[in-house]
């Protein structure tokens, strides 16, 4: 999809919201909509087309604004939604929509100061919603994220990156590296190694921790690819598994695996979530998984749609999410096994393809 048929489904969106234009100030938002990537910048989408659009961003992304944005009207200022309010007010806009989670107090005053208040409109998250279904070049980036991951971690086990001594910081910038090296701009969030007891903390972040021979090694990373971010967990033993860390990956493995088969268009959010929780649960570690789900990937490494107990919503064809679930065991030792997935007509696509099956590393 084009980022001008992007524009026009966010039209369709205005109309039966009755919006005469909306003023979009949130960036991704606006990368979205018109593929600029600086870090100022404003839209204001006209809901008669493009040619009463206009977008703005200031004097340092002149040169940039005009290869990133050729096919639409410019202005160049450094104030640019109180600009782009005021020509809207000019133009004789009648209800003017504004992005109320971007848009602050103190700007929603300025904002009404140049329109008057009776013109402004709170919306929720217009852009989001078109957001959640990907177009097949959202997809393509989503693929090649994940294939970075993959050919990182493939990297990092054959050359012998996980052996006891290293710590969980090396670890984590060695991992960051070849992702890198296989493509990405960088890492998509910062990277969660966690080794032995510390594995059992679902956001952990590295320290000087040492690897050991017996621990349960977790590592969670993605790779940043055109804007597009990727998501996958992986757990492994160092040396031979104990039977209880065996016995531990099997359940995760099973509820992960029900998970995925219950992602499917039309499913309730709330319902996928149950899938491997029941699990779970029913092996009496429901107090163990302390998460949801999963999560919506794609310009944002955490956006809508949210696959938990508390989610709303139905799964579409095209929206790109994580399977993640995990079981922790305090001062022992957890489990998280996680994949990239898009949702389609029939078995979602997986995009995180490095194996699911117990990999125990040689010590």
């Amino acid at each position: 999809m084009s980022h001008p048929a992007r524009r026009e489904a966010l039209r369709e969106r205005l109309r039966a919201l009755e919006l005469d234009a909306l003023l979009v100030t949130d960036l991704l938002n606006l990368r979205y909509l018109t593929g600029f990537t600086g870090s100022h910048g404003a839209l204001l989408v006209h809901a008669d087309g493009d040619e009463a659009s206009v977008f703005c961003t200031d004097g340092r992304y002149r040169t940039q604004s005009r290869h990133q944005v050729p096919d639409l009207r410019r202005l160049i200022e450094r104030s640019c939604q109180l600009r782009l309010a005021t020509q809207a007010t000019e133009a004789g806009i009648g209800r003017l929509g504004f992005e109320s989670h971007v848009v602050t107090v103190d700007g929603y005053a300025a904002l009404a100061k140049v329109t008057g208040a009776e013109l402004l409109v709170a919306t929720s998250r217009p852009v989001e919603a078109l957001r959640m279904v990907k177009d097949e070049t959202e997809v393509a980036a989503l693929r090649a994220a994940c294939a970075a991951a993959d050919t990182a971690l493939a990297g990092l086990l054959a050359e012998g990156g996980l052996r006891p001594g290293r710590t969980e910081r090396e670890v984590a910038r060695d991992l960051e590296a070849r992702m890198v090296v296989a493509g990405a701009a960088g890492p998509s969030f910062e990277t969660i190694v966690a080794t032995g007891a510390n594995s059992a903390i679902p956001h952990h972040r590295p320290t000087d921790a040492q690897l050991r021979v017996g621990d349960l090694l977790k590592l969670d990373f993605g790779a940043l690819v055109e804007g597009y971010h990727s998501d996958m967990t992986r757990t492994v033993v160092l040396g031979a598994p104990a039977g209880w860390q065996r016995e531990l990956y099997d359940l995760v493995a099973a509820a992960q695996a029900a998970g995925r088969v219950a992602l499917r268009a039309g499913a309730d959010v709330r319902e996928v979530d149950a899938a491997a929780r029941d699990v779970i649960s029913r092996a009496g570690h429901g107090e163990d998984f302390m998460h949801g789900l999963g999560h919506g990937v794609g310009l944002q490494i955490h956006e809508a749609p949210a696959l938990s107990q508390f989610g709303v919503g139905t799964l579409a064809v095209g929206m790109a999410v994580t399977v993640e679930p995990g079981v922790y065991l305090a001062g022992r030792g957890g489990v998280r096994i996680e994949d990239t997935l898009v949702v389609s007509d029939g078995e979602p696509e997986l995009l995180t393809l490095t194996t699911k099956d117990l990999v125990t590393v040689p010590c």
